[in-house]
């Protein structure tokens, strides 16, 4: 957590850590291959910056729940739980998708790097 915040940005950045808990802990149960998630935003700017990457297990995992539809479900519960909090997402631009695989065959199983990028 960046302490340079203020507290309105403080509060709304552990609103968005607890309501993307809850989406993924949603996911976990009903997307094969899913392991986990994390996001990036700009407190200064939230409604432009915001980006939740959701991670899978392998390459296969990630291009199934595509063909399946699930990235459309996925990009439901985010955004549900988002709007929960005043976070409103009208497309897909701000979540994406990836894999251990490619982190490890990338960026050596850096995901601090492989993220920045």
């Amino acid at each position: 957590m960046n302490v340079n915040m203020t507290k309105t940005e403080k509060k709304l950045d552990n609103a968005i850590r607890e309501v993307l808990m809850l989406a993924c802990q949603d996911i976990l149960g009903l997307v094969d291959g899913f392991e986990w998630l994390t996001h990036q935003v700009n407190m200064k700017s939230v409604a432009t910056t915001l980006m939740v990457s959701c991670i899978f297990d392998s390459q296969l995992s990630q291009s199934q729940a595509v063909l399946g539809k699930m990235d459309k479900k996925m990009l439901q519960i985010i955004g549900a739980q988002l709007a929960y909090i005043g976070i409103h997402v009208k497309n897909r631009q701000y979540i994406r998708f990836d894999n251990e695989e490619r982190c490890l065959a990338e960026h050596s199983g850096n995901w601090a790097l492989r993220l920045a990028d």
